[in-house]
Formats: structure tokens, sequence, C-alpha cells
């Protein structure tokens, strides 16, 4: 099986060409793949795989590789990174990083607690990197957890001690570093319940983890506590604290802007506002998918196939509620 990430991260919603909603259903309960297994259907070579590395601003910088966007803070205070990718990207994480004048990693923000976004922590951590997370992001690591991505299950491992985040918090909070504020607030939950968004307040740029994802569809972790109407106010709130000209680092795709972010929360309300209505109908989960709620979105956000693993979250995070 092949898995490609549309938030992918959301961690990790999956897609997969040939995937047909009876089939999609079927795999919701599959064995847990083991690490390997995933990072095989993820198609993922991390042996392979290379870094690339694109400025965004003065000082500001988003490494592309193997999961999660990582921006880069670099200056007279050092290095400050959101987001980790793999343990077997370090060496090179770090060798991009010294390739635009930066030296060690003195801070790590995990916008939240999946392996794609905060699993080189295992190798950043015991190398003296401050670790920064929502404090529920910090549990989630600490405890480990199987994260659904509906046609495939991955059973996180717990972290160690060396690689949880040192500093914590509930609602918001701000570092001084390289010149600048970089503010850090938690909207509600949204991908989970320990999203971050990362506000470079000096080059009016944002990093929003998998709270929105400019490759494809999002996913909506519900069982780590994700909420597809929290998803819509954290994006809302994200564009009340920004302006027209903010750089947008999505979790995973191209940095973009403001336009792209409205455009895609748009996106997310027109399809839960279409499955609560069918809900409400009395449709079940497969006349829902049959029903192709998102079809005039696909050509934006990814085949047929991609959309079945949001609709699914979506109509179970909904159904729910009711």
């Amino acid at each position: 099986m092949k898995i490609s990430s549309f938030y992918p991260s959301a961690l990790i919603l999956l897609a997969i060409s040939c995937l047909q909603a009876p089939t999609l259903l079927a795999h919701q309960h599959a064995t847990p793949l083991d690490r390997e297994a995933l990072l095989q259907g993820f198609g993922w070579d991390v042996d392979a795989a290379e870094i690339t590395t694109e400025q965004v601003a003065d000082g500001l910088y988003v490494l592309f590789g193997l999961g999660g966007n990582i921006a880069v803070s670099v200056g007279a205070d050092g290095v400050l990174i959101v987001d980790d990718q793999l343990p077997e990207l370090a060496d090179r994480i770090k060798a991009a990083i010294k390739g635009v004048g930066g030296g060690d990693i003195d801070y790590i923000v995990n916008t939240h607690w999946h392996f794609d976004h905060a699993d080189g922590n295992l190798a950043l951590g015991p190398e003296g990197a401050t670790i920064v997370a929502h404090s529920n992001a910090r549990s989630d690591m600490a405890e480990g957890g199987m994260i659904d991505m509906v046609i495939a299950r991955y059973q996180q491992p717990p972290y160690p001690a060396d690689a949880l985040p040192e500093l914590t918090f509930k609602y918001d909070m701000a570092l001084h570093f390289n010149g600048g504020e970089i503010e850090l607030m938690h909207f509600s939950p949204a991908h989970t319940n320990g999203d971050v968004a990362v506000f470079f307040r000096q080059q009016n740029a944002v990093h929003m983890g998998d709270v929105f994802n400019n490759s494809g569809y999002p996913f909506v972790d519900i069982g780590s506590g994700g909420d597809v109407d929290g998803m819509i106010r954290f994006c809302e709130q994200t564009l009340e604290a920004i302006d027209e000209d903010t750089i947008v680092i999505p979790g995973h795709g191209p940095v973009t802007n403001y336009e792209t972010l409205a455009s895609y929360v748009s996106m997310v309300r027109t399809v839960r506002d279409r499955v609560q209505t069918m809900i409400d109908a009395g449709m079940s989960l497969e006349e829902v998918s049959a029903a192709k709620p998102t079809a005039d979105f696909d050509a934006a956000h990814g085949p047929e196939a991609a959309s079945l693993g949001f609709v699914n979250r979506v109509y179970t995070d909904l159904a729910g509620k009711q």
C-alpha cells in the first residue's frame, strides 16, 4: 500500500488514487502499521531524501524534506526551528541550517505531536535544543498513542524524556529572539488538541502546522482531540491576527499567503456544512461518502479518493456531537 500525505498531517490524511469508498471504510480497523511499513507506505526513502531550502524573509527560511515543513529563524541569538521531521534527517537538517549561516539549534517549537513533525526531537533533543510545545502535545508525546488516518493506523511510541518539550503553555507565549517577537498561540482544538500557530512578528510570517495543509485536504485527528469546528475557528482567528501581506507557512505544501488560507478555510467550512446537512437528514457515512460532498473542490485539493478520509473524519466528528 502506498500512502501519500495531503496534509498530509495531519499527520496525515492519506490519499490512495485507486481507492474506492467501500475499500476505505474496510481499512478503518486495520492492524496498525509499524514504523518501517509506515515510511514505506508514504513512499519515504530516508536514505535518499534531500533537504531543500527557501528563504521567505530576512533571517527566516523554510526547509522541505520528508514530513512537515520546517521554519528556521537565524540571527544574532542563534537558531530556532519550528518542527523537525524525522530523526534520520537530523544531520541533513543541521547541514541545511549551516548553509544559511546558522549554527547549533537552540530552540525547537513543535506545532503538534505527530511523528512527521516531531520525531526529529529524538535526535535533536539529546543534543541540547530546548523544545517548546502546547501542554497537550507534550502529554501526547509522553504517552504515545494511535494515529488513525482512516485507511491506515500508526501506534506512535512514547518519547523519552530528552525528546519531550521542556517548555509548555496552554494558550499563548512569546519568545523574544533574533531581534523580534515569536508568538505561539493555541486558539482551539483543530488538527489535534495541541496545535500551535507560530507568528514571526518581525518578518510578518506565520507557521500553522497541520491546521493548514496546502497540499491537499486536511486531516482532523479525532483520536487526538481534533475538531473540524475548531479547525475552522483556528484558521479564522489566525486570519484575524495577520494581514494580507503575511507569509503563510503551511504544515505541508508550498509557502503561500492570506488569500490561499482564506480560501482553504472557506472550503473546510463548506464541506463541514454539507456533511452536517446530510447527517441531519439521517444519511449514513457510506451515503455521505457516495454523495461526494467535496466534488467541486477535488480539482484543487486532490483526487476524489483523497477526499474520502477527510469526509470520514468530518462525518465521525459531527455525528459524535449529535
